[in-house]
């Protein structure tokens, strides 16, 4: 297992989800130690010079003004814990509670927080040792950072609060006093410290952007099944077309497309067909998914510099200097959130349109892709579900950032509604991964109809093993398993994976493109 030196180390996508999997290990080196002890020490010279400094020796938001007396400083930051601890809702996902205490815990070591070393320690075992704060889904309005969701990630600290511990749900007190590790004292400033930052957003952001980019493979691979089931033309994807229309995200998904259906029989069989032109949902799959692709790299590119920023306040730069500032406001991930909520909307969109051609009967595929239609319902249904979700989906993308509610009696009087954005991506996501499986479905069955002709290696790969769960329909049946069973095959990346490692035995460079910017690392 590989280390990764939080405070130092730049983290990535990849590696956040690395640390959150456990396939990578966190660490504090000896100068990163130095610096957090460093910063700690200016906060106490600050108390015992009572120079008056928000959040360290005052009361928060609108009494800023209120003076706290250097006894009462401690009591202070535990008092802010169990204040702000105001989330209600669903547990967010224990993984994504686990990815906000890494991001955090990264932001602290850079030492400009003035926390405590032991404190920094506890966060890092506790993630290590999985046992994971229980934080409510709703409740951060995405300025002074993730004021509620923070909090209860960080009661356990000094006793309250509940996390995930083997399986269950336990009293925080409980789980951490039986592995000897009793509540913290907070000291001056700690509490602000860690409640103070966007790491609900940010861990959302993460987990959109991990779970988005296999819904982006995926979806190319699928619309490429469907293109060959429907008997469409490859022609649209030729490179020439696209270097005219530059746009990388267009390029690399025409690309994949192209070299996706190299050296197929099903597209090679039909060239004087007579069809001029495919509908849009075939012919400009490029011009679609590259646009969702553009999105998702807009949102990768500014995830990376959040997650490796310090967005607590105050910041401690050194003896008797601090700024108090704004780099908690969520607005930077909250209007990018938005915008690749949108590019995964869409890829639904288009994919709802690919099953609707598919079930029309045109193309030579019966209708409903059944043979025996009448006695037989066939198709028809499936199709409801994934226009119902994509509707849905539509409702979830009215942007959460254009919303903005004052609070703090009007000292947070503009703030960024960003930890809603993070949670309808992820929504958005769960909605398209069931919608692609529909597509899925069908694609498979359509390609059944085109035998004994077969498509790529790559392609017959995926359909394999799509038939190894899901069996050739030749009457009704639930087809409520077969859409939850390639919901799974495509959100466990094992569908990815597959159409991957054909790709890597027959020799197919159908990844391999100019735009590494568009991958996970």
């Amino acid at each position: 297992m590989k280390n990764f030196r939080y405070g130092t180390d730049q983290l990535t996508i990849g590696k956040a989800m690395a640390l959150t999997h456990g396939t990578l290990h966190g660490t504090l080196s000896a100068k990163d130690r130095h610096k957090i002890d460093r910063s700690q020490s200016y906060v106490r010279d600050i108390v015992n010079h009572d120079e008056v400094v928000y959040g360290v020796n005052t009361g928060f938001g609108p009494l800023c003004d209120t003076i706290i007396s250097p006894k009462d400083t401690a009591n202070l930051q535990h008092n802010l814990l169990k204040s702000h601890a105001v989330g209600v809702g669903n547990p967010i996902p224990k993984s994504i509670a686990k990815t906000m205490m890494i991001i955090k815990a990264h932001a602290l070591a850079q030492g400009y927080s003035g926390i405590q070393l032991r404190t920094l320690e506890r966060i890092i075992w506790m993630a290590e040792q999985e046992i994971i704060p229980v934080v409510p889904e709703q409740g951060s309005v995405g300025a002074s950072g993730d004021l509620a969701p923070l909090s209860h990630l960080f009661l356990p600290l000094i006793g309250f609060g509940h996390v995930h511990y083997k399986g269950e749900v336990l009293p925080a007190k409980e789980v951490l006093q039986a592995r000897g590790m009793p509540p913290l004292q907070l000291g001056p400033k700690e509490g602000l410290a860690l409640i103070n930052g966007t790491q609900f957003i940010a861990a959302h952001a993460v987990h959109g952007l991990y779970r988005m980019y296999n819904a982006l493979e995926a979806a190319d691979i699928i619309g490429a099944m469907s293109l060959e089931g429907l008997m469409g033309s490859y022609k649209p994807f030729d490179t020439r077309l696209h270097q005219i229309r530059p746009f990388p995200g267009n390029q690399l998904v025409a690309h994949r497309l192209w070299r996706l259906l190299h050296k197929s029989e099903i597209a090679n069989s039909h060239p004087d067909c007579g069809r001029v032109q495919d509908p849009y949902s075939l012919r400009c799959i490029p011009q679609v998914h590259g646009a969702s692709r553009a999105a998702w790299l807009h949102l990768k590119d500014l995830t990376e510099i959040e997650i490796n920023s310090v967005t607590d306040n105050p910041i401690i730069l050194g003896p008797h200097d601090t700024i108090s500032g704004g780099n908690f406001h969520g607005q930077p991930l909250a209007i990018a959130l938005d915008y690749a909520a949108i590019g995964a909307a869409e890829l639904g969109n288009i994919a709802d349109r690919r099953c609707y051609l598919i079930i029309e009967g045109r193309y030579g595929l019966p209708k409903l892709l059944i043979r025996d239609a009448g006695l037989n319902s066939g198709f028809m249904i499936p199709q409801y579900t994934a226009a119902a979700l994509v509707s849905e989906n539509k409702n979830l993308c009215f942007p959460a950032s254009a919303d903005s509610i004052p609070t703090s009696l009007g000292q947070e009087d503009h703030v960024s509604m960003g930890s809603i954005s993070g949670r309808k991506l992820n929504k958005i996501i769960d909605h398209l991964e069931y919608i692609l499986a529909i597509e899925l479905l069908y694609a498979a069955q359509a390609i059944d109809f085109r035998r004994p002709l077969h498509s790529s290696e790559i392609l017959e790969a995926c359909h394999t093993l799509v038939r190894k769960h899901i069996p050739f329909t030749e009457r009704d049946r639930i087809f409520a398993d077969d859409i939850n069973g390639l919901q799974q095959l495509i959100h466990s990346g094992a569908f990815v994976a597959a159409a991957n490692q054909a790709a890597k035995v027959h020799d197919n460079q159908f990844n391999q493109t100019a735009y590494d910017a568009f991958n996970i690392s």
